[in-house]
């Protein structure tokens, strides 16, 4: 499969404003608790989408058959980000995005069941274990845990989020055939609200205290740029590349996140982080260029 130019411009442009989500979720969580950081980001996002669907004269309401796809999708997504923001609540900003990170590794892993012809070979088996070499490095810090932190927990609460991204992301892949990658996007994001407004009055309170443009400006950043501009450039290139090569430049997220953590967050740049970091790049790039030695074209 031959992959224009402007469509691979796209694909590194957006994981590398992926990477800075964690550090966007990190800085509105001072502020915003993980339920409620989700509802204003994704009605952020929603009403993006929206106003995208109206230029373009897109209609959002589905077609009766499209429902159980979308109900679907939309529940893996709730408990998704829910988790994902449990977890980058507990941990630190370089950590929690080099974990997110790995969703192409479990994409995959489903692809290979789930889509005809995206099959794992020994090559792309090569790149997972590399960069699962590198998430072990990652949560162990290098070393045998002697201890198990709260960080940790929040380490593996992200990672159980980015196994579900890996499947919702394949899914998606799946239902686009059939969908309008808008309609799937914004029904997605809109079935969500309910749930995260209703947890976060019945768990959470806003720190008014801490409410500030930074807070507001990461909340701004994670709707307006991830949740509407992202989620539709990557549904969009998904509609018509494989989910294995699309989401593979994914390898330039853990680097930026990284660095982005150090910069804005003042995380430090420890040796077992930066190995981490560069193992999971290292397998992500192979396995995209096993995914692209195996499209046809």
């Amino acid at each position: 499969m031959q992959i224009p130019l402007m469509a691979i411009a796209s694909a590194l442009v957006i994981h590398t404003l992926w990477g800075g989500n964690p550090v966007a979720v990190k800085l509105g969580l001072v502020a915003f608790p993980p339920l409620w950081s989700a509802f204003i980001r994704f009605a952020i996002g929603a009403l993006c989408i929206a106003g995208w669907a109206y230029i373009n004269k897109i209609r959002l309401w589905p077609e009766r058959r499209e429902w159980r796809g979308l109900c679907t999708v939309a529940l893996i997504f709730t408990v998704q980000i829910s988790m994902m923001n449990l977890g980058i609540n507990l941990t630190s900003g370089a950590s929690a995005a080099v974990m997110t990170a790995t969703f192409p590794l479990f994409a995959g892993l489903f692809a290979h069941f789930m889509i005809a012809g995206d099959r794992l070979t020994p090559g792309k088996v090569a790149g997972l274990l590399t960069a699962f070499l590198g998430v072990g490095v990652v949560l162990t810090g290098g070393r045998i845990p002697q201890e198990f932190s709260s960080a940790d927990f929040g380490d593996l609460i992200i990672l159980a989020s980015t196994v579900l991204l890996g499947a919702r992301m394949v899914w998606t892949a799946r239902l686009v055939s059939n969908i309008e990658p808008t309609r799937l996007v914004f029904w997605m994001m809109l079935l969500s609200l309910g749930v995260f407004a209703a947890g976060a009055v019945m768990w959470e309170e806003i720190n008014w205290g801490q409410v500030g443009w930074l807070p507001i400006g990461a909340l701004a950043y994670q709707g307006v740029v991830i949740a509407g501009l992202g989620f539709m450039v990557n549904t969009w290139l998904l509609k018509r590349y494989s989910p294995s090569v699309m989401i593979s430049f994914g390898f330039i997220s853990p680097i930026s996140g990284v660095l982005l953590s150090a910069l804005l967050l003042g995380d430090a740049l420890t040796w077992d982080l930066a190995a981490g970091t560069a193992l999971v790049g290292i397998g992500l790039i192979i396995l995209a260029r096993r995914a692209q030695a195996r499209s046809p074209g």
